[in-house]
């Protein structure tokens, strides 16, 4: 079997990850009025969705671990069967229990899945060349995941609004396509992932299982000794606080400034999320020439400023339009920022523990989002809607020095530290 180009694995990358993405699309708009249909009350589905986060904080080193140890090809098929479980699930839930089930098992699928896909295309593009660019790729990655969601999110309107489907409601029929693209995701990482990696036994395979605690002590290890490392946590940290303002707060402030109250900013902001998911995506692919021009950690830092003047532009709106145009601005950043953020964290890591530091960035943002939710809406509700996001677009901008930590540093490995000029 001959070795994959670059442009070879970038392409499957960019497959598997629109595949990953758009079944998560058409959820978006039957999330929290599926459960509701079936007899939830706001306050339980509250409840049942929480269980994911706390799945994903305590699951999401120990299966970076897995797939640093076992493979990403083995662990990226075991998160689709478990996504095939819980939508299953979730197509024929109608109690509490049955959708705490379904969100649990979404939770292990989410742990999962995070960090093994874009693991395996930093080290087979770099095996293949090691002078790849990968940050064009990661940012198109970033582009195909904004597009599917955006697209998933559209199709998933159109099915609802030409439903019902006999015995099958509307709000039924997209999880129902949704597990039809899981089938076909299931055989495109199959056939698609191809991950050199010698015979194991059961011996070896055990050995494999039972270094999963290395694997995630060494992440730690990594981040310990680079100063770069641990700025760019950091950043997480700040972001995942930060995007309450603009993922939970934004409906509020629509109905505060619109004439038609909560129905009217609903009804609006269906469409204005698919395109704001679009101009992420556009966010995404512009972003390689302004990396190219003032380097990744200077392309951060103004990221995140921008972002922050985004989200104030939307606490300091007066009407609707203001609000929507900032935004589609922040989302226009958002998708420009995370594949900056990822290239600058793949290239700080060489050694046998990349999933299990993206898994370490990606699970640290879960904790800041869940605090930023808690004080950002009491924030809202004690003083202002506008005060809490200006809170937010601060905290968002106060990030952005930490990128610049990145401007001179060198990779680490588990037996390399950074040296003394690195941050």
């Amino acid at each position: 079997m001959s070795p994959l180009t670059p442009a070879a694995v970038r392409r499957r990358y960019l497959v598997l990850n629109a595949l990953r993405w758009l079944p998560t699309g058409l959820l978006i708009p039957i999330f929290v009025l599926l459960p509701l249909e079936r007899g939830l009350t706001l306050a339980q589905f509250g409840l049942v969705a929480a269980a994911q986060g706390f799945v994903v904080l305590f699951l999401e080193l120990p299966t970076g671990g897995l797939s640093d140890a076992i493979g990403r090809r083995p662990v990226l098929l075991a998160a689709v069967v478990v996504q095939l479980g819980s939508l299953t699930l979730l197509a024929l839930a109608d109690s509490m229990a049955l959708f705490l089930a379904c969100f649990v098992l979404q939770g292990v699928y989410r742990a999962l899945d995070s960090g093994p896909l874009e693991a395996w295309y930093v080290e087979t593009a770099l095996a293949a060349d090691p002078a790849a660019d990968i940050e064009t790729g990661l940012s198109r990655g970033s582009a195909a995941l904004s597009g599917a969601i955006g697209a998933g999110a559209l199709a998933g309107g159109g099915i609802i609004a030409l439903g019902p489907y006999g015995p099958v409601t509307a709000l039924t029929a997209p999880v129902l396509v949704a597990i039809a693209l899981e089938v076909v995701a299931l055989v495109a990482v199959a056939l698609l992932l191809r991950e050199v990696r010698p015979p194991r036994g059961t011996s070896a395979l055990r050995a494999s299982i039972t270094g999963v605690p290395t694997a995630v002590g060494g992440a730690f290890g990594l981040v310990k000794r680079s100063r770069v490392l641990l700025a760019l946590i950091a950043v997480e940290l700040f972001w995942g606080f930060g995007m309450v303002t603009f993922e939970a707060l934004t409906a509020v402030k629509l109905a505060e400034v619109m004439a038609g109250g909560r129905d009217a900013a609903a009804a609006l902001l269906g469409p204005a999320s698919s395109a704001a998911w679009l101009v992420s995506a556009a966010g995404a692919a512009a972003v390689p020439l302004l990396a190219r021009r003032i380097g990744a950690p200077w392309s951060g830092f103004w990221l995140r400023v921008a972002q922050g003047l985004a989200v104030a532009g939307m606490a300091l709106s007066a009407g609707p339009a203001g609000v929507l145009a900032a935004f589609l601005l922040c989302y226009a950043v958002h998708g420009a920022a995370n594949p900056v953020h990822s290239g600058l964290l793949h290239r700080q890591v060489e050694g046998p523990y990349r999933a299990s530091v993206v898994s370490l960035n990606s699970m640290v943002s879960q904790p800041a989002g869940a605090i930023g939710g808690i004080a950002l809406t009491a924030l809202a509700a004690a003083v202002s809607v506008e005060a809490a996001m200006l809170t937010g677009a601060g905290v968002l901008a106060a990030a952005a020095p930490l990128y610049l930590a990145a401007r001179r540093s060198v990779p680490v490995d588990s037996g390399v530290s950074e040296s003394p000029a690195s941050g």
